[in-house]
């Protein structure tokens, strides 16, 4: 499938390709659910989408995979690092590294604006040094870096119906949804790295704070005081997905099996963490394998309806069975 996605989307260079291949495994390994939902694209489109997520997944990894292995120090020089090859990268059209010169590729190839590569490293260096927010506020300016900002990259690859700019903040609150939804379901994980992403004021509505959010994932116990919260959370999470669900329609018809699979799996993620008690300071809530199977078999479905109806009757579909047995198979990572 790498070869025939590569060569769909006219890239020849043997060191590019490579490039493209390693964004590609990033993706797969780490973005299960991104990694499904991707493969319902137009082949063509595919690998501009693995750059753009390999590379957002490698900066992310050196603020928390390097983990406590790495001082604060050492993660920041690693940033600092990567920054200098991006600036690089995105001036030149071409980077010794990898997955930078992937991403700088997808980057020439669609027009996509430098700017929102600046503001994400920006909300990397910021997880250094930020292990709270105090409100609402606070934690979506950090999530325009971080989340919003992804939603725009993935724009002019998915093209639109309407004016660009007229899809864009719908796709902005998508990828906003998914890193709440994100932060909901990792909550302790994240307690473990330090960090909490509830907002203060939150937990405060509630009686709760981070001392409590420790004592329940060191104890196992729970706290009516911090289900209440996550409920809350859970219900503000959920009215971002609303704000997003009107650009789904926004996209080229080709586009839209892509982005409403990832939108239905990663608010399934919400359902689950209901299901299960709002237990996720203890354990990872996870969508069933058969619910996944569904939503990737229904997205198949659409994509064979949209490529019908945009005449395109040459190319081949995605074999269903890949797609749902990749769904049944991918109930870690999103």
């Amino acid at each position: 499938m790498t070869e025939r996605e590569l060569d769909a989307a006219g890239i020849t260079d043997p060191a590019l390709r490579e490039a493209y291949r390693r964004c590609r495994v990033l993706n797969a390994r780490h973005g299960r659910t991104y990694f499904l939902a991707t493969r319902l694209l137009p082949v063509e489109r595919r690998p501009a989408v693995h750059a753009l997520y390999g590379f957002a997944r490698w900066a992310d990894d050196i603020v928390d995979a390097l983990g406590t292995g790495a001082d604060t120090a050492r993660r920041d020089a690693e940033l600092s690092a990567l920054e200098r090859e991006l600036d690089k990268g995105l001036r030149d059209g071409d980077s010794g590294e990898p997955v930078v010169r992937a991403l700088a590729d997808t980057a020439h190839r669609y027009g996509i604006d430098h700017g929102h590569f600046t503001d994400f490293m920006a909300a990397m260096r910021a997880d250094l040094v930020v292990t709270d927010y105090a409100d609402y506020g606070e934690l979506r300016r950090y999530m325009h870096g971080s989340a919003a900002v992804i939603g725009l990259q993935m724009v002019p690859v998915l093209g639109t119906v309407v004016p660009r700019g007229v899809a864009e903040p719908h796709a902005a609150a998508l990828g906003v949804a998914f890193q709440l939804t994100n932060f909901l379901r990792d909550v302790g994980e994240d307690l473990d790295r330090g960090r909490v992403y509830l907002p203060a004021d939150l937990l405060a509505a509630h009686g709760a704070d981070r001392a409590l959010l420790r004592w329940s994932r060191d104890t196992g116990r729970r706290d009516r005081r911090v289900v209440a919260a996550l409920k809350e959370f859970a219900a503000l999470t959920r009215g971002v997905y609303r704000e997003a669900a009107p650009g789904l329609a926004m996209l080229e018809p080709v586009s839209r099996p892509c982005i409403r699979t990832a939108f239905v799996l990663y608010g399934g993620i919400l359902d689950a963490v209901a299901r299960d008690g709002y237990a996720v300071l203890h354990r990872r809530a996870v969508v069933p394998r058969r619910r996944r199977a569904v939503v990737a078999a229904d997205g198949l479905a659409r994509v064979a309806a949209a490529r019908l109806r945009a005449r395109r009757a040459g190319g081949r579909l995605p074999d269903v069975r890949r797609l749902t047995a990749c769904a049944a198979g991918s109930e870690g990572a999103a």
